[in-house]
């Protein structure tokens, strides 16, 4: 069964973690992926490392590069030189979809604007992910992870209460960046079948970070109050945070009244769901430095695990605080095959994350492992292309592409 997106041909010219992220996904459900990299050092975090994934030989490849470019094949074209742009145009020519991060205006002066690849492809959907957008007075900066976080105000609202504003432990803006391009070009796609005509989205990180501070952005607007840093705690829920236990560390998230009066009649505490002071949610929002020392008391008297099969049966929402080792050896990660190992020409088994997304009748494949520097140049252009024998040889001859040799991991 042919997966969802077969068919689809997207011209990657992203590099990092918000443009790769979106283009593995497309790569996922079934899209042909051609991430173009520039001879040498290919994507920046193919040297982002250690850990490396080592092979023998000597090959190698960075944790981080591997997590996002599975599914891909790999060109290797030089951008500065006129040949090598003349490529890229003829490859955006047969492409449905061309994703790039680089700065506003950065592609102008070789040609691969959205402007001058429209004259090749009017059908091409050109989706440009920058820090800033292309207006506005910040246009021109360079935007990264960790800045918009703290510019967007997430960290604002993560962290210690006592301590410093925090960033979240992956980089959740360039990752969201990518879904939403995702969501971005398949709308695209969608409209084309009824215009015909391609489209340039212009997508910021900056934006995507103050979208996404979701219910907290809504409350700042509809109070004009700044939220505050709660920890682990939930500015609108209670109880809805981490507590200790007593041999470490686990979450209740209580989502109704109900679940508030089991999880403290489960607890010995039955007194605590009747009490006047605790008795909603609003009630628990208000008095949440009353009640939060009261059932910290309250857990703090059994295990984690014993805390577990108390709770658990009764519906109250609750779970470990788990390290990674722990989540990856969870059953339920376990049964739904969430880390995959993929064949690499030179590491062996290699192991990825699988895709979260399941379809009942076009499975996703998901079987192509990420792709050496250069890997697929000849294959794509010609297959693509319809390249000769003779361009090939020019084009290696002036330095435009580099095919590796076999064994090779790579153009140098």
């Amino acid at each position: 069964m042919a997966a969802p997106l077969e068919g689809i041909r997207v011209l990657d010219l992203s590099r990092i973690l918000a443009g790769p992220w979106a283009s593995q996904t497309l790569a996922d459900l079934g899209a042909e992926v051609i991430k173009v990299e520039r001879p040498g050092a290919g994507d920046d975090t193919r040297g982002w490392g250690p850990p490396y994934h080592e092979g023998e030989g000597g090959a190698s490849a960075s944790a981080y590069f591997l997590a996002a470019n599975r599914g891909k094949r790999s060109v290797a074209v030089e951008f500065a030189s006129p040949e090598g742009q003349a490529i890229i145009r003829r490859l955006a020519g047969e492409c449905d979809i061309l994703l790039e991060n680089y700065k506003v205006d950065g592609l102008r002066k070789y040609g691969l604007d959205y402007e001058s690849l429209r004259a090749v492809n009017p059908r091409l959907i050109y989706c440009s992910i920058t820090g800033f957008g292309q207006t506005g007075p910040y246009r021109a900066r360079s935007g990264y992870d960790f800045l918009l976080q703290a510019m967007g105000g997430l960290m604002s609202v993560t962290g210690d209460p006592e301590g410093e504003p925090m960033k979240v432990g992956v980089a959740i803006t360039d990752l969201l960046t990518g879904l939403y391009a995702v969501t971005a070009v398949l709308a695209a796609l969608h409209e084309r079948a009824r215009s015909g005509e391609g489209q340039w989205i212009d997508l910021a990180l900056f934006d995507v970070q103050v979208a996404t501070l979701a219910n907290q952005a809504s409350s700042f607007l509809v109070s004009g109050r700044e939220p505050r840093r709660l920890g682990n705690a939930h500015p609108s829920i209670v109880p809805y945070q981490s507590f200790p236990t007593a041999d470490g560390d686990m979450v209740v998230a209580v989502g109704n009244d109900e679940q508030y009066r089991r999880l403290v009649t489960a607890g010995g505490r039955a007194e605590l769901g009747v009490d006047e002071r605790f008795r909603t949610n609003a009630d628990r929002v208000r008095n949440r430095a009353l009640l939060v020392p009261l059932l910290t008391e309250m857990l703090r008297e059994r295990p984690t695990a014993e805390w577990l099969r108390i709770l658990e049966p009764l519906g109250v929402p609750c779970g470990p605080v788990n390290g990674l080792a722990a989540a990856f050896a969870d059953p339920q990660v376990q049964a739904r095959s969430m880390v995959r190992a993929l064949e690499h020409p030179l590491l062996g088994k290699v192991p990825s994350v699988a895709s979260p997304l399941r379809f009942s009748r076009t499975p996703l494949q998901q079987d192509r492992a990420p792709p050496l520097l250069g890997e697929n140049t000849e294959e794509v252009l010609r297959n693509v292309l319809d390249a000769s024998e003779a361009e090939l040889r020019a084009w290696q001859e002036s330095g435009a592409i580099r095919v590796p040799r076999a064994g090779e991991q790579g153009p140098d």
